[in-house]
């Protein structure tokens, strides 16, 4: 797992849209990047509608959200237009950049262990930084409580 003031890795993965992308092509801007387990899901759709809601307050302060699931890119894409979400998401299909960024993870559902992606925020500073990191998110009230601290 990175640390607060630990370089971010510089993922390179497919946007919603299918086209190439690399996080350090945002350098220079603040970033909110967002982990979550599967677009469609109850709780992935609850975080994604808080950041859609709240995307004009993040603008404000000159910050990009951007989310990331193992979804292929039409799956992302699905979910953007099914949601309206203003933002990119990125398709993490060989679950690379989650494990760069240590959120691919053992999980025990019901029991039964699995891998999956632990629901984990963070604040990435002009300079390619971690500023901030929310690790094991509850979706409601996330994007709120990210943005009142930013």
């Amino acid at each position: 797992m990175l640390k607060v003031g630990g370089r971010v890795p510089d993922i390179a993965v497919r946007t919603d849209a299918g086209e190439e992308f690399r996080l350090s092509d945002l350098k220079g801007r603040r970033v909110v990047l967002y982990f979550y387990p599967r677009a469609n899901t109850p709780g992935c759709t609850t975080e994604a509608c808080e950041f859609r809601d709240a995307i004009r307050g993040f603008a404000g302060k000159g910050v990009a959200v951007i989310g990331v699931s193992p979804d292929k890119p039409a799956a992302q894409s699905k979910f953007k237009q099914k949601y309206d979400l203003p933002f990119t998401l990125l398709a993490d299909e060989d679950k690379a950049a989650a494990q760069a960024f240590g959120v691919w993870k053992q999980k025990n559902m019901y029991g039964r262990k699995t891998m999956g992606i632990e629901r984990t925020t963070f604040v990435i500073g002009a300079g390619g930084r971690v500023e901030k990191i929310y690790a094991k998110v509850k979706a409601k009230g996330h994007a709120a409580a990210v943005l009142g601290e930013l």
